[in-house]
């Protein structure tokens, strides 16, 4: 396989980031699948690389929630339950509501919002092509803009932090109607343009919770959000039962 470069880095990218990039993307899409035990030998062969740079970058995954290291099972890639799904639109609604109030403030006060239309037109352009893994990529990445927007370094790291599982989970619920989602874009942009502070808090709040009980039901019909702590298909609860 070949690796990745950044194109967002402006000089050489090590071999252990390539290769986390590379194993996120994997993972995003279900090469690597919930609960699959990562086994470094293979991994390494099929990514061409050494087991050194591999395992510099399992720790990177494993930060970004990506994979759990169980008790005499080594990396386990994580298993998405009721409990982190809710955890995470709960954190989405935290941080991402303010952020958007903040960036419409930010625009009021001249802040331009250039990069957020750019964003947009982005994800119009991966929308129409129909490439889910795109369309979840651009979504996020409409997401990160808007904090962006906000010029606070704080919440702009709160948002690194999960943009990796916010991606993962567009993507696996990528059978949810991706049009009502750019079109919920479409209004939020408007509404941060025009410096509307509270239009933009309220569409960014309708917009994260409208998805929250369809991504539970998808991951539920798709085999997945078990309740936590339950052995069948949790990589912890497997390690601490046996």
């Amino acid at each position: 396989m070949t690796l990745p470069t950044s194109p967002a880095a402006t000089g050489p990218v090590s071999l252990s980031r390539q290769i986390h990039t590379r194993m996120r993307e994997l993972i995003i899409r279900g090469t690597y699948p919930q609960g699959h035990k990562l086994v470094e030998l293979r991994i390494a062969e099929e990514l061409g690389v050494s087991r050194v740079p591999l395992r510099e970058a399992v720790p990177m995954l494993e930060m970004e929630g990506f994979v759990v290291t169980a008790a005499r099972r080594g990396a386990v890639v994580t298993t998405w339950t009721e409990q982190l799904v809710n955890d995470l639109f709960d954190l989405r609604e935290v941080l991402e509501v303010g952020a958007a109030g903040l960036a419409a403030r930010a625009v009021a006060r001249g802040a331009s919002a250039a990069a957020l239309e750019q964003a947009l037109q982005r994800a119009q352009a991966v929308v129409e092509g129909g490439d889910a893994y795109r369309i979840a990529e651009a979504s996020t990445r409409f997401h990160e803009t808007v904090v962006a927007l906000t010029g606070n370094a704080l919440m702009q790291a709160s948002m690194r932090s999960v943009s990796g599982r916010v991606q993962w989970l567009f993507h696996l619920t990528s059978e949810l109607d991706v049009h009502d989602a750019f079109h919920d874009h479409v209004e939020l942009t408007a509404a941060i343009t025009r410096g509307d502070v509270r239009m933009a808090e309220a569409l960014a709040f309708a917009h994260i919770e409208r998805d929250r009980g369809p991504s539970l039901a998808v991951l539920q019909h798709q085999g997945h959000g078990a309740v936590p702590g339950e052995a069948d298909g949790n990589p912890l609860a497997e390690s601490l039962g046996r």
